[in-house]
Formats: C-alpha cells, sequence, structure tokens
C-alpha cells in the first residue's frame, strides 16, 4: 500500500486590535517564544516612530510608492487609518504559507475584514485592553503622541468596538505572559479545524477508497 505524502501549509492568523493594546508587543512575544511563525511587516505612510526601523516594525513608504503597489496588485489588503494608508505585501505572506509557517499579520479592522473575505479560513484575533482606563494610560504612557492624537485613537476605538463580534477570538492582553501562551493556543486549536485541512481529508479519503477497491 502506498501512502501519500501531505505538506501541511500555514494558517493566516490576522491580529487586530485597538492602539495601545498591546499588539506589537504580543506578536513579538509570540514569535520570538514558540517556533513555526512567520511574522508579516506591513508597509505604511505614516512616520516612524522613535526606536522603529524600516523593514523591522513597518516597511514605511511614501504615498506616491504605496499607491504604486496598489496599482500593480503587490498587497493582499491595504486600508486608510489615521491619515495613513496600511498595507500587506503579498509575495512573503504566499511564499511563508507555503514552507508551512503560521504568518502572522498585525492590521487595522477594515484590512482583516477584507482579508477573511479572500482567505476564507483565515483566523482573526482581536486584542483588547482589561479595560478603557488601562487603554488611556498605555496611550500616554507611550509619550509618542499629542493629546489630539491619543482623543483620536480612542475615537477610532470605538468603532473599531462596533466589529469585534466578526472576529474569531478575543485576547485580553492584561498579563503578557499568560497572554502569549493563550494566543499561541488558540491558534493551534485553529490548525486542526476540518475547513483547515480539506487537502489532508481528501488525500486520506483517497486512500481508503483505494484500500476498499483493493488497489
Amino acid at each position: 500500500m502506498k501512502t501519500m505524502k501531505y505538506s501541511k501549509k500555514g494558517i493566516l492568523v490576522v491580529v487586530s486590535g485597538f492602539s495601545g493594546a498591546g499588539k506589537g508587543t504580543l506578536m513579538n512575544r509570540l514569535v520570538s517564544t514558540y517556533e513555526n511563525y512567520a511574522l508579516s511587516v506591513s508597509m505604511t505612510t505614516r512616520q516612524p516612530r522613535p526606536g522603529e526601523q524600516n523593514g523591522r516594525e513597518y516597511f514605511f513608504s511614501d504615498v506616491e510608492a504605496f499607491e504604486e503597489k496598489i496599482q500593480k496588485d503587490g498587497l493582499i489588503e491595504y486600508a486608510s487609518y489615521c491619515g495613513n494608508y496600511y498595507g500587506t505585501p503579498k509575495d512573503y505572506v504566499i511564499s511563508q504559507l507555503e514552507l508551512g509557517k503560521d504568518v502572522i499579520l498585525e492590521i487595522e479592522i477594515q484590512g482583516a475584514l477584507k482579508i477573511k473575505d479572500t482567505f476564507k479560513d483565515a483566523l482573526l484575533l482581536f486584542v483588547m485592553p482589561p479595560s478603557v482606563d488601562e487603554l488611556y494610560k498605555r496611550l500616554i504612557g507611550r509619550g509618542t503622541e499629542t493629546e489630539e492624537v491619543i482623543l483620536k485613537r480612542l475615537e477610532r476605538a470605538y468603532e473599531e468596538s462596533e466589529g469585534i463580534e466578526k472576529y474569531d477570538y478575543i485576547v485580553i492582553n492584561d498579563d503578557l505572559d499568560d497572554c502569549v501562551q493563550e494566543m499561541h493556543q488558540m491558534i493551534k486549536i485553529a490548525r486542526n479545524v476540518p475547513v483547515r485541512n480539506i487537502e489532508f481529508i481528501e488525500n486520506v479519503r483517497t486512500e481508503l477508497k483505494g484500500i476498499s477497491k483493493g488497489e
């Protein structure tokens, strides 16, 4: 009896959340703690914050170059947020999924829902703070934005709260270590959902059919 080999593809994990909820910290800890994750780097037209490097946190771009990328169909998704473009480069994501890596994307809610339309088996996680008061403290604590910008981010958080129900899971970022472990378990479970393993199921079904026919 010949057994078919099956190479399991990775899944696309989309992480969204309010600005200041700690998405970036969570994902960096997840990737450094566990194997088999690839962190996708988004492209944006916003200015770098202190300490950020091009190609690490984001690919920083001007508006003209970003719009050229759109025209050439080089992005999985893109959206405008607080006056800037954000988007996900396509080539890297596809190549990592084919290698069996679980690709983590940090994108805002508009882009996340667009990705779900294209990648039906994508896993959507929404990171939330334990309270609104804590969210405000974290935004203030960054020390990188004016009070006016912070208020705009809180207004945007209210708008985003209307779409949380469309996500697969919420992740409450209170204790970092516990939250990272919880997120890893969510992804691990999601990998074994039948709709994300159609090729494997079909392979098994084909082998069983061959055996029943004496092949």
